[in-house]
């Protein structure tokens, strides 16, 4: 357990390859952890204080009774911290672990200042953030990013009540990712049926998984905002509900995405330049094809414009994360050609975030 103050640093994240397809049992996304952090400040206090720069709540009273938090404010933007203190006091609590009153500030870089939102994982890396402070405040050992990564997700899956859990797979563990959704569905049932958070936490959680992948050397990422945030769960909705009304469709949309992201995580793995760009060719067809069938925009004419210019500098890009606005991301063959591309992205409107692979997650 720690006494003094302590800052916790923990990376957003983008999604690669295998968006939407991951929402369903044992199929595989890419998503990589980048250098843009939510900050956690814990330290001790004579009451029980919360402050959240970003929604500049400074302050806030906040108490633990009859198992519950609650934050002394009407402002809902609190929920995510609030749920995500209440999972893991409950924890802590289970352990029979004392926690004395302590003041939790929070800051996010993840949105640009002017309160842009890029869509880069800003509610899980709060969570992702919250959980990591508390936790390593009290516990007597360095909690493990396991550990982290479980906690974050019940409690996201608990306020949000759908998702992956890519983008705290992410803000936990750092790095690029080759993950398999617990699935939120199934996650909720456990969370209703457990007679305990350390039950849960232990328990298999059957469809999850989650592998580092290497970046190769020969390989250069490029990230450009298009403007326009996309609702992800507005769109997840409608992929959803192409399920229902053309079930033929949408497992043709899970078949290409799989072949897809197989021929990256290859492409990846034997440092193969050119099927790691077939393979995100692939994925932006498929993404492309099942947004036509659910009659939602996925690839924006931004976004298309941005995927082509870098075939036409001799790599591939396609949509990162829900599509419909946000970012777009490319692979690129050399550092000439990524500069190239990134210029000419900016002179169409296109803006390129100088965003890399952050290796280490919440807990470095």
């Amino acid at each position: 357990m720690s006494n003094a103050s302590m800052t916790i640093k923990v990376p957003g994240k983008l999604m690669i390859a295998g968006e939407f397809a991951v929402l369903e049992p044992r199929h595989n996304l890419a998503v990589m952890a980048i250098n843009r952090f939510v900050y956690a400040t814990i330290e001790n206090s004579d009451r029980n204080g919360l402050t959240l720069h970003d929604f500049n709540l400074q302050n806030l009273n906040w108490e633990y009774n009859n198992d519950k938090i609650t934050i002394r404010t009407d402002d809902e933007r609190v929920r995510f911290v609030r749920d995500a203190m209440n999972i893991v006091y409950t924890y802590l609590k289970e352990k029979r672990i004392n926690i004395k009153p302590f003041h939790l500030s929070i800051h996010s870089e993840l949105d640009d200042a002017s309160g842009i939102k890029y869509g880069l994982g800003s509610s899980a890396a709060v969570v992702t953030s919250v959980v990591t402070a508390i936790l390593k405040k009290f516990l007597a050992q360095e909690p493990t990013p396991e550990l982290v990564f479980k906690l974050a997700a019940i409690s996201h899956v608990k306020t949000q009540g759908n998702g992956s859990g890519a983008d705290v797979a992410a803000s936990s563990f750092g790095g690029l990712l080759q993950y398999s959704s617990f699935q939120a569905d199934w996650l909720e049932k456990a969370y209703l049926h457990s007679d305990s958070i350390t039950e849960l936490v232990e328990d298999n959680w059957i469809y999850y998984s989650s592998k580092p992948i290497k970046m190769p050397k020969n390989v250069y990422f490029c990230v450009g905002w298009t403007g326009k945030p996309a609702s992800t769960a507005k769109l997840v909705d409608k992929i959803l509900q192409l399920k229902i009304d053309n079930p033929v469709a949408f497992q043709t949309f899970l078949k290409n995405s799989d072949e897809a992201v197989a021929n990256f995580l290859t492409g990846m793995e034997e440092e193969d330049f050119n099927l790691l760009i077939r393979g995100v060719k692939q994925n932006r067809q498929a993404l492309a094809a099942v947004g036509r069938h659910a009659n939602t925009w996925i690839e924006t004419p931004l976004l298309s414009k941005l995927c082509d210019l870098a075939e036409t500098f001799g790599g591939a890009g396609k949509p990162s994360g829900a599509g419909g606005g946000d970012c777009g991301i490319a692979f690129m063959p050399t550092k000439e050609k990524a500069e190239g591309l990134m210029k000419t992205w900016e002179e169409v409107g296109i803006k390129p975030l100088t965003l890399q692979l952050n290796s280490h997650g919440a807990i470095s």
